[in-house]
């Protein structure tokens, strides 16, 4: 059976939750490089707003960037091919840039945000990374020459603003931050997406597609976060069915009996059902 590591899984992540806010492109190629992006992305215009209510996450996706995800500690080598290929498409942005008889602000350069689940202080303290009193005091930028941070998402305050970030965790602050999304209304705009996406993870996990996965308390979340989706499935199936004898004028009381809905229910889905 073909295995994965996890970080395979972070990309996944990565590519889904940020696919309505822009573009997206998983393992791009370096130019003049056989080496790949883990994820880039670009930002749509229109994406504005949602990127705003993303908490620390939206603030680092304002502009183009590259997002490569550890679920280990990131060593001296792997931060290096991290900085090679940001330079690389740096320089290469730069060259079309001038191609096309235009200068290419430092704004416009891809920023790079490396998202580490674990940081030895070694490797921080040698890559100069330094913290930035604008940001939270787990963020470290390397010299600000090369457009880049890694984030400590182990260090990283456990509120709201963080949440996106710390889903990329591991062990007890993957499991928080799993619970966190379990505790969100049923309405919030991201909680079944991202459900439907830790439920897949859960199975791939127990039936052995995942490499080297440990975390008891953080499988124990994702077995959580699989009935949690199975339920809120079940759910939308009952009210589509619902909605099908509605539209049929049947009796509340009827269709209440049939699908196991409460009058509430009923009539809030016939509500939405007239309003559209």
């Amino acid at each position: 059976m073909t295995q994965i590591p996890f970080d395979q899984l972070s990309k996944q992540y990565l590519e889904e939750f940020l696919l309505p806010l822009g573009e997206v492109t998983r393992n791009l190629e370096v130019p003049g490089e056989a080496k790949f992006v883990d994820v880039c992305f670009v930002p749509t215009a229109i994406a504005g707003s949602e990127i705003d209510g993303l908490g620390v996450f939206g603030r680092m996706i304002q502009t183009m960037c590259l997002l490569e995800p550890f679920r280990n500690a990131p060593r001296r080598a792997e931060v290096r091919a991290c900085l090679l290929k940001l330079l690389w498409l740096q320089e290469d942005g730069r060259r079309k840039a001038k191609q096309a008889n235009r200068t290419l602000p430092e704004t416009e350069l891809p920023q790079l945000w490396i998202l580490a689940a674990k940081t030895t202080q070694p490797v921080l303290q040698d890559v100069g990374g330094q913290l930035d009193d604008a940001w939270l005091p787990s963020i470290y930028f390397l010299p600000k020459l090369f457009r880049s941070a890694i984030v400590a998402i182990d260090q990283l305050p456990e509120t709201e603003a963080t949440l996106w970030l710390r889903l990329l965790g591991r062990d007890n602050t993957q499991e928080r931050a799993i619970r966190a999304v379990l505790a969100l209304p049923s309405s919030h705009p991201r909680r079944n997406n991202i459900l439907r996406l830790l439920a897949s993870w859960k199975v791939k996990i127990e039936v052995g597609e995942v490499e080297n996965f440990t975390g008891q308390e953080a499988l124990m979340a994702l077995s959580e976060a699989f009935l949690a989706w199975e339920q809120q499935k079940e759910t939308q199936t009952r009210q589509s069915i619902a909605l099908k004898m509605l539209r049929k004028h049947l009796e509340l009381e009827t269709i209440a009996e049939v699908i196991e809905l409460t009058i509430e229910q009923l009539q809030q889905l016939q509500n939405q059902m007239e309003q559209n």
